[in-house]
């Protein structure tokens, strides 16, 4: 910009020394110091005093030719006299900030162009370099689908024939067997629906009806009472007859299913498991290991599991989640340590 200015600040300041010039010659004459609605000016003598100025700014930097200061462009230049005395010629204009402007203008249009060329180049090597994760999240995703799919006719088919069985015609230790067939099969078909929801859950649509709420709280619980017995966990129930609620039947009870399931899992030998249905709010609680603060905190995450030592893959309380964001459910865990947990289920 300074550079550009340079070129009219040269002229201004030959047409400006001409004028002093004519004024020393004439100075009897006109006694009038030359002044030009394009520039103000100044002149100073070898010792750099002032003689005279129209300047707004006194301030001159005589090591320089031309700079900025104040939003005022300064030229300085020598003549080739000392016309009145005066050493130094200072010439001074406003800044144009309409070059500030452009450059604005010129900057945020190449800053945007690079960004977005930026932003492709980045899309195309993150692509390349994800493809071989993609590729194995594909087969992985293929695996569990067509897995869990398979599992479902054997499953479905052997928990069927055993509730069909009649175990008071039975001795004990076939009892006993059959139980522990029940209790296996009982747990894989739970993994299966928690597997199927999460594969499918953006294509399951919700058929919201007027469910008997009380009612399939007792099946739930009558589902999950051989897994009980086999830690020896005694149900304290006290259901309240006739709790409606308008929900997906399989998703209100795939929250049941997995609270009660946690209950049972982290529940301690001989422990008890408290049911509690009124309306507007399902309380669980259980008299298991129970959980840190530092816990209960990540409690939501999927995949995270806090005791290695029962079975799961830490995605039930994920699901439950999800669930009760979709029907503005609210869920409440309240825990101590070697005490037990609690959780209500509120609408």
């Amino acid at each position: 910009m300074l550079e550009k200015q340079r070129i009219k600040l040269q002229e201004y300041s030959s047409d400006f020394i001409y004028r002093l010039k004519d004024l020393h010659i004439n100075f009897d004459k006109y006694k009038y110091y030359p002044r030009d609605e394009r520039y103000k000016s100044a002149i100073y003598d070898s010792s750099k005093k002032k003689i005279f100025s129209t300047l707004d700014s006194d301030d001159i930097k005589f090591n320089k030719i031309i700079y900025l200061t104040n939003d005022k462009i300064h030229y300085i230049t020598q003549p080739e006299s000392y016309y009145l005395g005066a050493k130094y010629i200072v010439i001074e204009i406003p800044e144009d900030k309409s070059w500030l402007d452009r450059l604005d203008n010129t900057l945020a249009f190449v800053n945007a162009v690079v960004f977005l060329f930026m932003l492709f180049i980045g899309y195309f090597l993150l692509n390349i370099v994800l493809k071989p994760m993609k590729q194995s999240m594909y087969v992985l995703d293929r695996f569990i689908k067509d897995t869990t799919h398979e599992l479902n006719t054997p499953v479905s088919t052997i928990v069927t024939n055993i509730e069909m069985i009649k175990s008071y015609d039975l001795d004990d230790k076939l009892k006993n067997k059959i139980n522990r067939i029940d209790i296996g099969a009982k747990t894989i078909s739970n993994i299966y629906e928690d597997l199927t929801y999460l594969t499918l859950n953006n294509k399951i649509i919700s058929k919201n009806e007027d469910i008997n709420f009380s009612l399939l709280v007792e099946q739930r619980v009558d589902f999950f009472s051989t897994l009980a017995q086999a830690k020896k966990i005694d149900f304290i129930l006290n259901i309240e007859d006739n709790v409606h609620i308008n929900m997906d039947k399989k998703k209100l009870s795939k929250i049941i299913d997995n609270l009660l399931s946690n209950a049972i899992k982290y529940n301690k030998i001989k422990g008890m498991i408290k049911v509690t249905l009124k309306q507007g709010c399902l309380k669980i609680e259980d008299s298991g290991k129970g959980m840190s603060q530092e816990q209960l905190k990540k409690l939501f995450i999927r995949y995270k599991r806090f005791d290695n030592s029962v079975g799961g893959f830490g995605i039930g309380l994920s699901i439950v989640s999800l669930i009760a964001k979709e029907y503005k459910l609210k869920v409440d865990f309240t825990s101590k340590l070697n005490e037990g947990t609690k959780v209500k289920v509120k609408w």
